[in-house]
């Protein structure tokens, strides 16, 4: 079993950036496929972007693609989302997402593991 704790979110001006970090427990962290997702308010969660267990995959949704970069560092147990030139409509609660898989994942049902969200705001 593996625990997320997200950190990084926070009010931004469009055109802004900010980085997400997601840090997990346990020593298998290498083994898991992780991934972001967010949801806004009266929306329903989406896909954001995803990384494979080795880093050497990644998926990104085409609204974020070319603005939103996904990294790992598994020495540390930590996911990254850059996120960069930022709009108002990225504003949402953004969730870490952890699976034990070998490919990078895109559908919230095949993730087991959810952290509680950290919320990024983005200011017009």
């Amino acid at each position: 079993q593996v625990q997320l704790v997200e950190s990084g979110g926070g009010l931004v001006q469009a055109g802004g950036s900010l980085r997400l970090n997601c840090a997990a427990s346990g020593r298998t962290f290498s083994s898991y496929a992780m991934g972001w997702f967010r949801q806004a308010p009266g929306k329903e969660r989406e896909f954001v972007a995803a990384i494979s267990w080795g880093g050497d995959n990644t998926y990104y949704a085409d609204s974020v693609k070319g603005r939103f970069t996904i990294s790992r560092d598994n020495a540390r147990n930590t996911v990254y989302l850059q996120m960069n030139s930022l709009k108002p409509e990225d504003t949402a609660v953004y969730y870490c997402a952890a699976n034990r898989a070998t490919r990078a994942l895109r559908e919230s049902r095949e993730y087991n593991y959810w952290g509680q969200g950290t919320q990024v705001t983005v200011s017009s």
